[in-house]
């Protein structure tokens, strides 16, 4: 009988134990702002408006291009940048060098489109933007598996949506302040981009993975590996799908905000609207995702809070469907943010408890961050159908609605979480 001890598994592919402090998690939390400023500003307010200079006649469609296209990008960066950073045995550690090279990249890409005057340098610039900041994303998320327990994961998760929140609020306020000047806009943001990754870069607590602890990369079984099969691993599947249809049923009421303001409501300054919704909508965040990101940590239970939040959102297009003036509007934005807000914090909770394997949690949540992206993918396309052809903003909104409800149901089938 052998009396060899077991194999050693080295500390980054273990489930972590120990509790992680305060200025590490606001080191996490930073990046989220950082990276979320870059995506939401152009996403918001300075997209809109490049289009509108290029040609304001097709600005509708010059944006669902340049999103679409940039989604697309995303869906693919991903997971594909999550994996090889699964995989990289820097001795910076495997995500802190994803992190620091994206965020430069997407400060980069910004500056480039501050220059462009075509809708093709658009949707190149806005490609390489979401390409490079979805390798830092994918790097950011997967710290949290990487080095939170499982009871800390709710709070972690809440406060991580704050950092989202937040950049889309400052994205918000960037995009009212530059609505003059796109050159200034863009050239702030990426500043801002690059800025928040300093923190957590020279914090140095990443794990290390050291070289040959994972079998030598095959390109076969390196590309079969995004492939997780939902039979084998149902509940990750069932998270997958409903996180879909709750992000497709948000980007529907977000999609065409200012154009609504703009066309619908008659707001006199769209863009100062865009910031007031937005603040709104961040406080709401701030509030549920903390709070009951807490709850669940306390009693264990995601799957009711996730399907609670699901309903709130669905709450939030219903009345956005049917309204003529801005405080309605602005009332939804309030139901929006604490469906969003507690479904941010839960869910990304519930969704690190079924993750296949502890050896690709970055390419596992990039998988799952499929689920963010494809939705900036198919909302533009329904949007636009919806607003053009089957009855404007309302029948946007109602398919918001539909879509979310499908959501909530669908989380009700996972079953290793309570």
């Amino acid at each position: 009988m052998s009396t060899l001890p077991p194999p050693q598994v080295p500390e980054a592919l273990c489930v972590p134990t120990a509790r992680v402090g305060a200025g590490f998690i606001a080191a996490i939390v930073v990046v989220h702002v950082g990276i979320n400023v870059g995506f939401f500003a152009p996403i918001q307010v300075l997209l809109g408006l490049h289009a509108q200079q290029i040609d304001a006649s097709a600005k509708a469609a010059i944006l669902s291009l340049v999103t679409a296209v940039g989604a697309a990008v995303s869906m693919v960066a991903n997971p594909l940048f999550g994996a090889l950073s699964d995989r990289t045995t820097s001795r910076f550690g495997r995500r802190v060098p994803w992190i620091f090279v994206g965020t430069l990249s997407v400060a980069a890409a910004l500056l480039f489109m501050s220059t462009t005057n075509s809708v093709s340098g658009l949707v190149l610039g806005w490609a390489l933007v979401q390409a490079a900041g979805n390798a830092a994303l994918a790097a950011i998320f997967a710290v949290v598996p990487d080095k939170v327990p499982v009871e800390q994961r709710g709070l972690v998760g809440g406060l991580v949506a704050l950092g989202q929140t937040g950049g889309a609020l400052i994205g918000a306020a960037i995009g009212m302040v530059a609505a003059a000047d796109l050159v200034f806009g863009y050239a702030l943001v990426a500043v801002c981009v690059g800025l928040c990754a300093v923190p957590f870069v020279l914090m140095r607590r990443d794990v290390v993975l050291p070289a040959g602890a994972l079998e030598p990369l095959r390109l076969g079984q390196f590309l079969r590996s995004f492939w997780i099969n939902p039979a084998r691993y149902p509940d990750f599947g069932w998270a997958w799908l409903a996180r879909f249809l709750l992000y497709l049923g948000s980007q529907l009421i977000l999609v065409y905000l200012l154009y609504f303001l703009q066309d619908k409501l008659h707001h006199p300054e769209p863009a100062q609207g865009v910031l007031v919704l937005t603040a709104v909508y961040a406080v709401c965040v701030i509030f549920s995702a903390v709070l009951f990101g807490r709850f669940s940590d306390r009693d264990g239970k995601r799957k009711r809070y996730v399907v609670l939040s699901s309903l709130i959102v669905a709450a939030a297009a219903i009345l956005m469907a049917f309204c003529s003036v801005f405080w309605v509007a602005v009332i939804g934005a309030m139901l929006l943010g604490v469906g969003f807000g507690s479904y941010l914090a839960v869910d990304f909770a519930l969704l690190t408890q079924v993750l296949p394997h502890a050896d690709s949690r970055g390419k596992d949540l990039g998988v799952i961050n499929i689920a963010n992206s494809l939705p900036q993918v198919v909302a533009p396309v329904v949007a636009w159908i919806s607003v053009t052809w089957l009855g404007g903003y309302p029948a946007l909104f109602l398919s918001a609605a539909v879509v979310s409800l499908a959501g909530a149901w669908l989380v009700t089938k996972v079953r290793s979480v309570p």
